[in-house]
């Protein structure tokens, strides 16, 4: 057993393609469209790199990226509301089944992360852009069992 969320989602290149799959519903999404103004190409691949990282693969977001500080940035000031969340979450899950068919529970892991970290970037989105996070630790890992650290 010892293998990691990583390796069980194929690596960099399949978090590239959920990423890929994820961002092709959101930005048609006229919901969830306006909230990525200003979405550029790179941000798929940084999505990527930091999913590779929670899930236990390499720690390139910290190293090249800014590291947990600069995801948490990102989000302030971006005033998410709970229909944004839950619009977010049904079209992650969707982007999963269709990246990751038939794993009903590895997909239901998954969505434990991504139920977990839009619940945090939704209550630092209401915080004006600037605001001082402080030290936030270092980006969590997360395993079958949840947050690891």
């Amino acid at each position: 057993m010892g293998s990691t969320l990583y390796d069980e989602v194929g690596g960099l290149d399949e978090l590239r393609r959920l990423s890929a799959a994820f961002y092709d519903r959101v930005l048609a999404d006229e919901l969830l469209a306006p909230v990525f103004a200003h979405f550029t190409p790179t941000h798929l691949e940084h999505v990527a790199v930091w999913l590779a990282e929670v899930f236990g693969g390499p720690a390139d977001f910290t190293t090249r990226l800014g590291g947990h500080q600069e995801l948490l940035r990102s989000h302030l000031g971006l005033a998410i509301r709970d229909e944004h969340r839950q619009r977010w979450l049904d079209l992650m899950a969707a982007a999963i089944d269709e990246v990751l068919p038939d794993r009903p529970e590895l997909a239901a892991t998954l969505m434990a992360y991504f139920d977990w970290g839009t619940a945090i970037a939704q209550e630092l989105s209401q915080e004006p852009v600037g605001t001082a996070l402080g030290d936030p630790g270092p980006t969590p890992r997360w395993g079958h069992e949840g947050l690891i650290h």
